[in-house]
């Protein structure tokens, strides 16, 4: 089984929601990243997005957009990333997804990329910018592989659009809180819980939700009525403010375990 299947089973048992968890791969450097998946992980994170730093990163906000940029000035490539999951998993099983547009993926080549990922112990795949329709060669590959490709359902989707998207996501649907790019955002919209509704009634694939979460509040205020909950750019900010002080990653490891405080005490 899937490693994102498995541990959705395991939390659902266990009456608890996933903390999904984002960082930019490479920022500050590929090396940082290995200890920072680790920081994660020991302190809640169930599953773990490394975003591929890409030039035009048109669903990312500013802190992500710089975190992109420091890393592909880093040389952070795709093929660098996998090798990194590679030593990942000699000590970690953490889940591991990659947030990638679709334009690194195309220039590797959509097989070769599956096939690579899978081999280096990736579990599933996130491509904003890749619309359903044009999706259906990433999709069969990746599911030839056991590569799950997760679909975004936006704020804006018509019922039908949703239907579609559940139907082909694999490992959870992603639903995106927010209309608009990444970054962390004082209020969320009140109809959350009225979308998040109408999203289960289309599927039985866990629901995760994203886009402007960054406070313990709000990951519990959305946990309530979603499988899991994504957090970034409040993460990847604290990360660029810490730079190679040493208690960046204390820092880091207390908002993670704010963020699964926050988690556990829905009832």
């Amino acid at each position: 089984m899937n490693r994102l299947n498995s541990t959705f089973d395991r939390l659902r048992q266990a009456g608890r929601k996933a903390l999904i968890t984002f960082i930019t791969a490479g920022d500050p450097s590929l090396e940082t990243t290995a200890t920072l998946v680790a920081t994660l992980a020991e302190n809640g994170a169930d599953i773990i997005e490394l975003g591929v730093p890409f030039s035009d990163p048109l669903a990312d906000g500013p802190t992500i957009q710089a975190a992109s940029l420091r890393a592909l000035q880093r040389g952070t490539t795709l093929a660098k990333i996998l090798v990194l999951v590679q030593k990942i998993r000699r000590t970690s099983q953490v889940p591991l997804v990659l947030m990638s547009y679709y334009n690194p993926i195309l220039r590797y080549g959509v097989e070769r990329f599956v096939a690579a990922a899978v081999e280096a112990g990736v579990d599933g795949v996130i491509v904003p910018d890749l619309p359903l329709e044009e999706g259906a060669a990433l999709r069969q590959a990746a599911e030839a592989k056991g590569l799950a490709v997760i679909q975004l359902v936006a704020p804006t989707s018509s019922p039908e659009r949703m239907a579609s998207l559940c139907r082909a996501s694999r490992g959870f649907v992603y639903y995106v809180t927010v209309t608009g790019i990444t970054g962390a955002r004082r209020e969320l919209p009140v109809a959350i819980a009225d979308s998040l509704q109408q999203l289960q009634s289309f599927t039985d694939t866990p629901i995760a939700a994203g886009f402007g979460i960054s406070t313990p509040e709000q990951a519990s205020e959305v946990g309530r009525h979603a499988d899991g909950v994504i957090v970034g750019s409040t993460l990847v900010k604290l990360i660029a403010d810490g730079g190679d002080d040493p208690q960046m990653l204390e820092k880091l490891g207390a908002q993670v375990r704010a963020l699964r405080t926050g988690l556990d005490g829905i009832r």
